[in-house]
């Protein structure tokens, strides 16, 4: 297992000049042809299980909370079926079912006499999204950091709100951080329109203080003295269990360790995209972006587009696959899932933010509606015992059978994914 290797700083001052030698033999020094192999890891894996599906519940908890009495018909929460990432195959509706301690179910009679389902908060799921809301409050100016230092990553300061509405989960941002968090602070963000008809967030003010990456953070107390002073810097590797790493490989990686780090704050425009100090620079930023996610890691389709805004040249990503010490691509749910290597032991999350366990009282919810649900004790349908507002006409139904027969089904799907979490506790 590789833990510490050297590696330098560019942008520093008094570094030009110790390191100029060095630096213009590694701008000649072409990209290495290196590819480690994958090697799952079931505890990183049992960690990303099930996250696709607390995000869209915990989404639909935010949509439908903001009319937490009346509730919303389904037809209007389809309308937003895109933000919640769901398998197409799986109607939104039979999703909400299957939480049944979260989501109150009730119908009411349309203009046409039709029975449309509504969908609002449970009391016990209300008390929790409030508790969310205050954890939001609380450490508002941790979010708003997170931000801060998401826009100075890139190299115009500012990202299309289509991009930031991708990195919102992972970042802690409100679900409706446009209008509650944003407008707040005229001083640092402003609405930009771009010239291909989108709207952007771009950051008028730049924080010297912000503009220093967790690596830097941490160099006092992981790195020796005398690599600080020299301006060295190492990342933290560490690798799966019975992952084999051949003597040509580990050589590769101590010089790779070894060339320069360049901040990710800092203007990269005089790298040589061909070098391997240059995929240097590139994992630094991408080390820093998952620091700043509260439990990181991302999807990778997330981070897909910032090629541009970020200064990265062409298949960038493929850093992912050379660096398996330092990120680990997880395959769960359909997707794959950038993990942080360093910042987990096993499954455990070293560092857990409030925001993240509010989110894990959430999913411990959805595991106990699932399980009550699959055992029966909401088979004749939960909702009998709703008080309904006698001002609607409101009519009750069950589920016809086939339909009861496919819930059923697809919860033993979805509680495969639930058992994996529990059984998961072995060694990497």
């Amino acid at each position: 297992m590789v833990w510490w290797l050297l590696l330098g700083r560019a942008g520093v001052s008094g570094f030009l000049y110790v390191h100029q030698r060095g630096f213009i033999y590694q701008q000649k020094f072409s990209l290495v042809n290196v590819k480690l192999k994958w090697v799952k890891d079931r505890a990183l894996d049992a960690v990303v299980a099930g996250e696709r599906n607390l995000r869209a519940t915990c989404t639909l908890v935010s949509i439908i909370s903001s009319d937490p009495h009346d509730g919303f018909p389904i037809y209007r929460l389809s309308r937003h079926r895109g933000q919640l990432g769901l398998p197409h195959d799986i109607k939104l509706a039979t999703f909400i079912r299957r939480f049944p301690n979260i989501f109150d179910e009730f119908h009411v009679l349309d203009s046409g006499g039709t029975r449309v389902p509504w969908f609002r908060l449970t009391p016990e799921a209300l008390n929790l999204h409030h508790e969310a809301l205050n954890a939001l409050q609380q450490n508002e100016m941790d979010l708003l950091n997170r931000l801060r230092k998401l826009l100075m990553l890139t190299c115009e300061r500012m990202l299309p709100l289509q991009t930031i509405d991708q990195l919102k989960w992972d970042f802690g941002l409100p679900y409706d951080y446009c209008h509650s968090l944003v407008p707040s602070y005229p001083e640092l963000f402003s609405m930009v329109h771009l010239p291909d008809d989108r709207v952007g967030l771009k950051l008028i003010s730049w924080d010297d203080r912000l503009a220093v990456s967790q690596l830097q953070k941490n160099a006092a107390f992981n790195q020796k003295e005398e690599d600080v002073r020299n301006g060295c810097l190492t990342f933290p590797i560490r690798f799966t269990r019975g992952f084999g790493l051949k003597r040509k490989c580990m050589k590769w990686l101590e010089e790779w360790q070894m060339l320069p780090y360049t901040s990710p704050y800092t203007d990269a425009s005089h790298l040589d995209p061909r070098t391997d100090v240059s995929e240097k620079r590139i994992v630094g930023v991408f080390h820093e972006l998952l620091h700043l996610t509260l439990q990181k890691r991302t999807e990778r389709k997330n981070v897909s587009n910032l090629r541009k805004p970020l200064s990265c040249p062409q298949k960038f990503t493929k850093v992912f696959e050379r660096h398996p010490g330092i990120f680990y691509i997880s395959k769960k749910s359909d997707s794959q899932t950038v993990v942080l290597r360093e910042a987990y032991d096993q499954q455990q999350l070293l560092q857990k933010h409030p925001i993240v366990e509010i989110r894990e009282r959430f999913a411990n919810m959805m595991e106990k509606g699932l399980l009550d649900r699959s055992r029966g004790l909401y088979k004749r349908s939960g909702i009998n015992g709703l008080e309904v507002d006698p001002s609607k006409d409101v009519y009750y139904d069950e589920l016809n059978d086939n339909e009861r027969k496919s819930e059923s089904e697809s919860d033993r799907n979805l509680l495969s994914e639930y058992d994996s979490d529990e059984t998961m506790h072995g060694p990497c």
